[in-house]
């Protein structure tokens, strides 16, 4: 069933300050790769990606075990709802949140449009079957962990 707004607009076209909470959580792709660890290069400042995830990443339902809580069990967590979305270079490009913020439509293979999740995995999007929980890595070796994403 498709989800529509007002005026029969795509509740996914519209700018995020018109989203209600409930608009807001279903625009998540479900990718994984906020949950990814990130290292920053002390020289350049750039935003390198980790193939280390979050512990309490869930991969075969790409969700978070503790998702209403996660801000009091990882400080660091970033609440993209929160944060100032002008900020979004640590990102991936395929973001919805970051696509919506710079007025750009969806990908096709965007579950709200695609009807599914299989899309997104088969084209390497989601960070299913490519991550390693941060249980089993030490954190002085992220860095070994460092990857590069290919974008959509």
């Amino acid at each position: 069933m498709e989800v529509v707004a007002d005026q029969g607009q795509k509740f996914w076209e519209k700018p995020l300050s018109e989203l209600n909470n409930d608009e807001w959580e279903k625009l998540c792709d479900g990718c994984g790769r906020c949950c990814l660890k990130k290292v920053v290069d002390e020289e350049s400042e750039a935003i390198n990606y980790t193939r280390v995830v979050c512990k309490y990443f869930l991969e075969e339902s790409s969700s978070c075990q503790c998702y209403k809580d996660r801000s009091e069990l990882v400080p660091d967590c970033l609440n993209v709802k929160t944060m100032d979305l002008a900020a979004t270079n640590w990102m991936p490009s395929t973001c919805a949140y970051r696509l919506r913020f710079d007025n750009q439509p969806l990908f096709d293979w965007h579950p709200l449009i695609a009807g599914s999740r299989e899309q997104m995995d088969e084209q390497g999007i989601s960070i299913k079957g490519r991550a390693v929980s941060e249980e089993y890595v030490h954190p002085e070796g992220l860095d070994e962990h460092i990857i590069q994403w290919v974008e959509s």
